[in-house]
């Protein structure tokens, strides 16, 4: 039975592993440039976001694998867990999670630079004229790389060699067995632990600035934004307008040849107006083919089909995501303020939560839901995506910049393969603060214990079991605070939670930042959250800015009667045979269309 119950688990993990590569492909394939697609650099974006997602959805993995070793119900562990069956179940999920830790910073800090720094290398005349081979793109690649390959030797000697927490070691809040294990470690795990730390609040940093604007957009902008006009209508519609324009222009031009002085200044003015609006009509022209998916991937194509099945449902999506933005912000602000508060050392161990003491709605769900595995799985994974897409679109939105300067733009279909990969590195090290995020502050009871509970009942013998089916009141939820014997032989915390606490325990300094950058999360949503109510920032201005002009788009989004006829048309690929304001543009006047978009 229990191995059923395992593979089961397991089973469960590997279907979300098939949809989060579904999930990287898309994104991947989305936001690149098609011109300038290159092989590696889509093969690694994708594995990396792979790698990464895979990480964080081993969180309810872990959860139910530690809770199914103990009957919830009566608060007993399982006749088959035995102490070595249980050993053996944490010490598997241990090497899943330093290997995916350090996959995860393999890809951040080697393979996605040295992919980098091989396409920086290519000189398309050199490789046309054979100056260039691969190999000497792969010596320049490595030359750069070693510097990256540095930093990662230097933060593993730094947190082998760096001191214990002396603090840590002196507070009696550590006496707990739950902690007292956590200092006890080799030089091995400190410097795990060290660099996971660093690599942490670097990626906790990211965090606050982009998933925090980013949660706070992605819900309102899927709420105000939706096209009026179909792909197909803009694309046969701009055709038919564009032939009209140019021959005005050709009979503007043949009757400046029949004239000495050319064109009086009333033609003039109407050619010129002619020219702004063809160069209008061009841009509109390559937007709809951009927005069809013309000469895209057919999994770009498949995703805009998707997207046109959809749109008449973003309004009621976003209003959704809206309330569950709101349900994580009042979660986190919650347990934020019982760390401060109840915390068992502060700021010596990065105020650690021993136990829940303030209602946290979004903990309750998830540890009520884990109970019948997998609704919490499905859960957690609308969670994690969400936060993923936030992030996502954090990045769009603000850029990839230093400081005031931007040095990539990431839009849908205008990424740069540098670009992507800048992204992709940023994302990596934001999933790392991610983990951190849920299971200490989203979610803290349920992703330390999950729904285990110990039978709070004296016992002759040590290693005997309380027998709680006739006292059910004293069933109590597992805690680190617990001082009965029976909870430290029946409870047993997942093995993120041991990660992190060993991180935030033996580095303090990492603890401290790391919690109290949740209020600053919390703070830039709000905010953002506050000025997207009265006004939506654009997501994408740069791309908006070069393909319409502010009239142009006022002209395509003013209408909002044909949404749900230009759905259809999307999905079909088909337009309505329409012509706006055709015969007023023969006679040298602009479509009715025309005048909205100059």
């Amino acid at each position: 039975m229990a191995l059923i119950q395992t593979s089961l688990i397991w089973v469960a993990y590997a279907v979300a592993i098939g949809i989060l590569l579904a999930i990287a492909s898309v994104f991947v394939f989305v936001y690149q440039t098609p011109r300038d697609r290159a092989v590696s650099v889509t093969i690694v974006c994708i594995f990396t976001t792979l790698a990464l997602l895979a990480t964080v959805l081993l969180i309810p993995v872990d959860v139910a694998l530690v809770s199914s070793t103990s009957r919830s119900s009566l608060g007993r562990k399982k006749d088959w867990a035995t102490p070595e069956k249980v050993h053996d179940i944490t010490h598997t999920l241990q090497i899943v999670y330093y290997l995916l830790y350090s996959l995860d910073a393999v890809l951040c800090l080697l393979v996605v630079p040295f992919t980098y720094f091989y396409n920086e290398e290519y000189d398309e005349d050199a490789a046309e004229h054979g100056e260039q081979t691969a190999g000497q793109r792969i010596l320049g690649a490595l030359k750069y790389t070693i510097a990256f390959l540095l930093f990662v030797v230097i933060i593993f000697l730094v947190g082998f060699f760096v001191p214990f927490a002396k603090q840590a070691k002196g507070d009696k809040g550590l006496d707990l067995d739950f902690f007292k294990h956590l200092l006890a470690e080799n030089h091995g795990e400190r410097a795990l632990s060290f660099a996971l730390g660093l690599l942490m609040t670097i990626g906790t940093i990211l965090f606050v600035l982009y998933t925090g604007a980013g949660m706070a957009l992605l819900p309102v902008a899927m709420i105000k934004s939706a096209p009026s006009i179909s792909a197909p209508t803009l694309a046969a519609n701009t055709a038919s307008q564009l032939e009209v324009n140019r021959e005005r222009q050709r009979q503007l031009e043949g009757r400046a040849e029949g004239r000495q002085n050319g064109l009086d200044a009333r033609d003039r003015r109407e050619l010129e107006a002619l020219n702004r609006e063809e160069r209008t009509l061009i841009r509109r022209e390559r937007l709809a083919a951009e927005s069809s998916g013309e000469d895209r991937h057919w999994i770009v194509k498949t995703w805009i089909k998707i997207e046109a099945i959809f749109r008449p449902l973003k309004l009621l999506g976003g209003l959704i995501l809206m309330v569950f933005a709101l349900v994580i912000f009042a979660s986190m602000l919650i347990t934020g303020i019982d760390k401060a508060k109840n915390s068992i050392c502060g700021a010596h161990c990065g105020y650690i939560l021993a136990q829940i003491n303030i209602f946290q709605p979004l903990n309750w769900i998830l540890v009520k839901s884990s109970k019948v595995f997998p609704i919490d799985y499905v859960l957690f994974l609308i969670l994690t995506l969400f936060l993923f897409s936030a992030s996502v679109v954090g990045i769009a939105t603000a850029g990839i910049r230093f400081l005031w300067l931007t040095i990539f733009k990431i839009r849908k279909g205008h990424t740069s393969p540098q670009a992507l990969l800048m992204a992709t590195v940023l994302l990596t090290l934001i999933v790392l603060a991610i983990n951190y995020s849920v299971a200490m502050v989203v979610a803290p009871q349920y992703a330390t214990f999950g729904p285990q509970t110990y039978c709070d009942l004296p016992v002759n013998h040590v290693g005997d079991q309380p027998d709680c089916s006739e006292h059910k009141e004293a069933i109590k939820a597992c805690s680190e605070l617990a001082d009965n014997p029976v909870a430290h032989s029946v409870c047993t915390p997942s093995v993120l939670s041991t990660f992190i606490n060993r991180v935030t325990i033996n580095f303090p300094f990492f603890g401290v930042v790391l919690f109290w950058a949740q209020f600053a999360f919390l703070g830039v949503y709000l905010v953002v959250f506050l000025t997207t109510l009265f006004k939506v920032p654009k997501l994408d201005q740069e791309q908006i800015d070069r393909d319409l002009e502010e009239d142009e788009e006022e002209g395509l989004l003013a209408s909002t009667g044909r949404r749900f006829g230009a759905t259809w048309q999307d999905i079909t690929g088909r337009s309505k045979n329409n012509n706006y304001g055709t015969a007023e543009s023969r006679n040298g006047g602009r479509s009715a269309e025309g005048e909205g978009l100059l």
